[in-house]
């Protein structure tokens, strides 16, 4: 006969209850982590902004976007039309006929500042340039002028030698252009020059380079 005494007892397991402390990692590493991967997006994110001024700056040294305000280059150019100036077109190469650029002039806007104009080169420096029987003549040559408005220069200009270092420009919408015709422009000093324009942008239907 068992002896209820001396029965076995059960014993229940002893559950250890462990501190918060306990419970979190010893060493802190993985806040260790979380800070050094914080500290590694911050990182990133100023590299990647610093990349990007940089490459703007660069830009911006090259390219100058504008916007055409009036109707003098129609239909090559109309108003609103949002354009890139090559402002280094000329530090690496000299000005062609036909080229389209913008140059500071003498004229008033109405918030009076100057205007810049936007033209496009007709006759080089030392070049004979006139105007009579509806077209333009440089050194006793009728120019091919597909781009013009009209397709005809109105008017009488007679020969005129461009002075060195300066050009002729014309606008395409000769009937409605202020340009070296006018003696408020006259011949332009290539110093005066902004850039050549030479990519539309806006509007959309008409992006790409210009001629």
């Amino acid at each position: 006969m068992n002896d209820p005494n001396n029965s076995a007892v059960a014993q229940e397991p002893v559950i250890q209850n462990q501190s918060p402390q306990e419970k979190e990692d010893p060493s802190g590493e993985k806040k260790k982590r979380q800070k050094m991967k914080a500290s590694r997006n911050v990182i990133v994110w100023a590299r990647d902004i610093l990349i990007a001024l940089v490459v703007a700056l660069i830009i911006m040294q090259f390219i100058k976007p504008t916007i055409v305000r009036e109707h003098s280059m129609l239909d090559t150019l109309d108003p609103n039309d949002y354009i890139f100036l090559n402002k280094q077109a000329y530090f690496f190469g000299d000005v062609q006929r036909r080229d389209i650029v913008v140059f500071h002039s003498s004229l008033d806007a109405e918030d009076g500042t100057k205007k810049n104009l936007i033209k496009r080169v007709i006759a080089l420096p030392g070049e004979r340039v006139s105007i009579h029987d509806g077209g333009v003549y440089v050194n006793d040559n009728r120019l091919y002028e597909p781009y013009t408005a009209e397709g005809f220069t109105e008017g009488e200009m007679q020969e005129f030698i461009v002075p060195d270092g300066q050009l002729f420009l014309l606008g395409d919408n000769r009937q409605q252009s202020t340009d070296s015709r006018d003696p408020r422009v006259g011949p332009v000093p290539e110093d005066l020059l902004v850039g050549k324009a030479f990519f539309r942008i806006i509007p959309l239907k008409n992006f790409g380079v210009i001629n």
